[in-house]
């Protein structure tokens, strides 16, 4: 009776695994299918609550950016006319007298926070503004000038620039109790707006009344209108993060599409002229806090269908030795990044010591470049100071004291222009801060020949000069410019020593700028590379250093002007020293 009970305990056994085998995969279909409906709900509920969120985020930042704007503009409305009613503008304007014009519009300026103010003559120039590059430009025909003198209110102009974008102004006329003087230019910075709205996700836009595209976070939007922005292709940066949009199968609201994307566009009107204000807010923001959550339910159902399958797996143990082997690897890897991050510390220790060496070294350099040029510099006076000391003392041997005291002057002149060159040479080193003052050209020029004239006379050089009938005048410093003076008569000098019959031409000239030019007949020059740059010389060990011209190039463009050489058609070399010139107490932009 007992043998045949034991198949059947098999038989049962085999039962109950079959069962069990079959309750688990249904379990398991289940949990999938639950977790399928679950996220599926999940995403439409969370997608339609967030989209009406972010619609409304949209709507009050939009109204937020409309307020803005329009607050800056009401608040530089009434600039120009306060700018009119100036007693110093007005009496500028009727005396013709702007030395202090600018100075006074940089200080309003600075309390308006507009972004550039222009004072115009009753002829459209430019006599004051707080660009000094925009002194003397006409703008007769500009419609901020031209309505501003018709009308008798304040004139609001949109200016398209050239370089792109557009330049916003308010313009009023200024007049006294008979004439009209002037115009007062306000120009706003709304551009501020535009880098404050490329920091967020979404693209904006401001149209004007004609429909044309004025301000934009994107600049290849300006001066279009809305369905010829949108046509262009995607360009990289925050409109690209604008129209990204989330999947198909979300079912979000679709307000526009550009380049068959779907953003959510809002409008607005913006209470000034006409203009209007359009936002493309991107989904994204929407699809990351939905997915937040969906993540977590995937996750959680993730944890469930791990635990399940842990449970029913039957290779624990294997798991467990590859986690200890994965875990002694990770280990080792510890140990190896350790070591590096050490030796980078090391390596970082010993580019500090370097960086201090070569600190030291430029000291150095520095230095040695400061010695080398005071001793460039002092040659000249030296060598003419001992010319003079020997004509004073074959005077003094002829009996003629008088004249022997005329050189000891121009020796105490020399000495006093030592004096001056080591501390020229010690601005030079600091790029200065000395006081500039108006500067006769012709009365440097003859200076400087007076310093050179024992040389000259030396070497018979035959000097020409033309000069303008009406002074030079520049913005500088007087002993600045005879020692580049100086310098430049000195290479032409030297340059025609193997010249038969030497011969510098010097030409000063005034137009635009105060130009003077030095030309010499030698052999002129072979390398215009390296012409300006320090301790480069042409010339014989003892001669000289090279630092003449190196000097030179930066007393010129310290006093904003320039410093060229080429060479002449008939040979030799010519220098140029370019500088603003000085007009009626008006400094002339190059």
């Amino acid at each position: 009776m007992s043998a045949p009970r034991l198949p059947l305990a098999k038989s049962s056994s085999r039962t109950r695994a079959g069962t069990i085998s079959w309750r688990v995969r249904a379990a398991l279909l289940l949990l999938m299918a639950t977790a399928g409906v679950t996220i599926w709900v999940t995403n439409r509920l969370l997608t339609d609550r967030f989209t009406d969120g972010t619609r409304n985020r949209a709507e009050l930042r939009l109204a937020l950016y409309s307020g803005n704007l329009i607050s800056e503009l009401k608040r530089h409305a009434v600039v120009p006319q306060l700018l009119a009613r100036d007693p110093a503008l007005i009496s500028a304007l009727q005396s013709n007298d702007f030395s202090l014009s600018t100075q006074r519009l940089i200080s309003f300026v600075e309390e308006i926070g507009a972004a550039s103010l222009m004072l115009l003559d009753h002829d459209g120039r430019t006599v004051a503004a707080t660009d000094r590059n925009r002194l003397g430009e006409p703008h007769r025909n500009s419609s901020y000038f031209v309505e501003a003198i018709r009308s008798n209110i304040t004139v609001f102009s949109v200016i398209p620039k050239e370089a792109g974008g557009y330049s916003f102004t308010y313009s009023s006329r200024i007049e006294d109790a008979s004439e009209t003087l002037g115009v007062i230019v306000v120009e706003v910075d709304l551009q501020k707006f535009e880098r404050a709205w490329a920091g967020i996700s979404d693209a904006v836009m401001v149209v004007d009344s004609q429909g044309t595209i004025i301000l934009s976070t994107e600049p290849r939007w300006r001066g279009k209108t809305e369905a010829e922005a949108l046509s262009i292709e995607t360009p990289q940066g925050a409109i690209q993060r604008a129209i990204r949009a989330t999947a198909d199968w979300t079912a979000l609201p679709v307000d526009a599409y550009v380049q068959g994307e779907a953003v959510m566009r809002m409008a607005a009107r913006v209470p000034f002229q006409g203009w209007r204000i359009t936002s493309f807010t991107t989904y994204n923001s929407i699809r990351e806090r939905v997915n937040a959550v969906l993540a977590l339910e995937i996750m959680g159902f993730a944890i469930l269908l791990a635990l399940a399958f842990y449970a029913l797996s039957r290779k624990t143990a294997l798991r467990m030795a590859l986690f200890q082997r994965e875990s002694a690897e990770l280990r080792v890897l510890n140990a190896r990044l350790q070591r590096e991050i050490a030796e980078r510390e090391r390596m970082q220790e010993t580019l500090a010591v370097a960086e201090q060496s070569l600190a030291q070294s430029s000291k150095l350099a520095a230095l040695g470049e400061m010695s080398a040029a005071v001793s460039h510099e002092l040659n000249q006076p030296l060598a003419a100071m001992k010319t003079y000391l020997a004509g004073a003392r074959l005077l003094l041997g002829r009996n003629r004291p008088e004249e022997a005291l005329a050189s000891f002057g121009r020796i105490d002149d020399l000495i006093e222009r030592m004096g001056a060159i080591t501390r020229q040479l010690k601005s030079y080193a600091r790029k200065g801060g000395d006081a500039f003052s108006p500067v006769n050209m012709g009365d440097a020029l003859a200076s400087s020949l007076s310093m050179m004239e024992p040389q000259l006379r030396q070497r018979h050089v035959q000097i020409t000069r033309i000069l303008p009938e009406d002074p030079v005048q520049v913005m500088g410093d007087r002993m600045r410019l005879e020692q580049v003076m100086v310098n430049l008569l000195r290479n032409a000098m030297d340059a025609t020593k193997s010249v038969a019959d030497p011969e510098i031409e010097i030409i000063l000239a005034a137009g635009e700028t105060a130009t003077l030019t030095v030309r010499d007949n030698g052999e002129g020059i072979r390398d215009f590379d390296e012409l300006f740059e320090p301790f480069y010389t042409t010339k014989e060990p003892g001669d000289g250093v090279g630092l003449g011209l190196a000097i030179s190039s930066g007393i010129v463009n310290d006093l904003g002007g320039r410093l060229t050489a080429r060479n002449g058609q008939r040979g030799g070399a010519v220098f140029e020293m370019q500088l603003p010139i000085l007009e009626d107490g008006i400094e002339a932009a190059e």
